[in-house]
């Protein structure tokens, strides 16, 4: 036997030089060579370049879905209309003389919306195809359950006028071999969609999205800590007097104005001078919200990345500062609530003032 035999055989078996590893759909993940000769997932070379020597099963599967249709004769749910362009105008800052008055057209960049079937999706059956269902079944099989949308492209060929009523095709245009990202491993998809106004080629859109596998990220040794506040000359008095577990309110010598968050001079009068009077620490609920991503466990109580709530608490003085609620699970706290100041030791060097719900609130 030869030594190429030996070394292919040694491959074909699992040995050494080969390292067979396989995905969870069965195919076997490419292996490359370290500097030092040894295998390297993934495919990574010494330069890391991707090596393509292994068969990507799961790949040619999912190219054998390239050119076939993901939505066929799919038609919008509402004609080009002016009330969706002005709240499209509106949320994107967008004051175009183009877009009003009696020879509007709509914002080139709305092509995608016309075609979007909302929360309810296509309900009359021109929705996504068996095939694309099909595809992402098999990504979804194979571990890739994750997806993030990365990028779009659009062409224009004509304006899009209210009144326009619109139908679209749309492709799987490609899937690529497999890559690996900072967000992990996984393949990108890309569908275009072409979009007709009135039987007339309106323009193409096509998206782009990565359907992975979260890379596995260990665990800190430490517990997370919240990030330290920036203390300078202009609230270094602040801090320091959370420091004493007093929570200080700054007054304008000038008029008696009381501010909080701290600023070097007064918003009501423009005086420079001022001094400090200590808050009672009752105060109420103002307004809330409750985070749920991204995850911050140094942020939730049970250290488990939330949810946690955020507050703007006004303060008896009158004055109102951002801080958390505790004492009661986030999904209870609600505006007017009654809470009262402690300050919460978070990690041995920093400590915070919060805010607890008071009984009986």
């Amino acid at each position: 036997m030869s030594e190429r035999e030996r070394e292919d055989g040694s491959r074909e078996q699992g040995g050494r030089e080969g390292e067979s590893r396989r995905e969870p759909d069965g195919s076997p993940q490419p292996v490359g060579k370290g500097p030092d000769g040894s295998p390297q997932p993934d495919g990574k070379g010494p330069d890391g370049s991707r090596a393509h020597d292994v068969r990507d099963r799961l790949y040619e599967r999912l190219a054998a879905y390239e050119g076939r249709a993901a939505a066929t004769g799919g038609r919008g749910k509402d004609p080009v209309n002016e009330p969706m362009i002005r709240h499209w105008c509106e949320a994107m800052g967008d004051t175009s003389a183009a877009y009003r008055g009696p020879d509007a057209v709509a914002p080139p960049t709305m092509l995608q919306a016309w075609t979007m079937g909302g929360l309810s999706g296509h309900t009359d059956g021109t929705g996504r195809s068996a095939a694309y269902d099909e595809m992402f079944a098999l990504l979804d099989g194979g571990g890739y359950t994750s997806v993030v949308a990365t990028d779009c492209e659009q062409e224009y060929a004509r304006p899009l006028r209210p009144g326009d009523r619109i139908t679209f095709d749309t492709v799987i245009e490609s899937v690529s071999r497999r890559k690996t990202t900072q967000l992990g491993t996984g393949y990108f998809v890309t569908t275009r969609t072409d979009v007709r106004a009135d039987g007339e080629p309106a323009g193409t859109h096509r998206f782009r999205i990565l359907k992975y596998r979260p890379a596995q990220r260990e665990k800190p040794a430490d517990p997370p800590l919240r990030p330290r506040p920036v203390i300078n000359r202009d609230n270094a008095g602040f801090w320091a007097g959370v420091a004493d577990h007093r929570l200080l309110i700054q007054r304008c010598t000038d008029c008696a104005a009381l501010r909080l968050p701290w600023l070097p001079g007064c918003n009501a009068c423009g005086g420079a001078e001022w001094d400090t009077v200590e808050a009672s620490g009752r105060g109420t609920v103002f307004s809330h919200v409750v985070m749920h991503h991204p995850p911050f466990p140094a942020f939730s109580p049970s250290g488990g990345g939330g949810p946690y709530a955020v507050a703007l608490i006004e303060l008896a003085e009158g004055v109102r500062i951002v801080s958390n609620v505790i004492g009661v699970p986030y999904e209870e706290v609600r505006v007017g609530m009654p809470v009262h100041l402690e300050f919460l030791v978070t990690d041995p060097d920093l400590e915070l003032p919060v805010f607890r719900a008071s009984e009986g609130g």
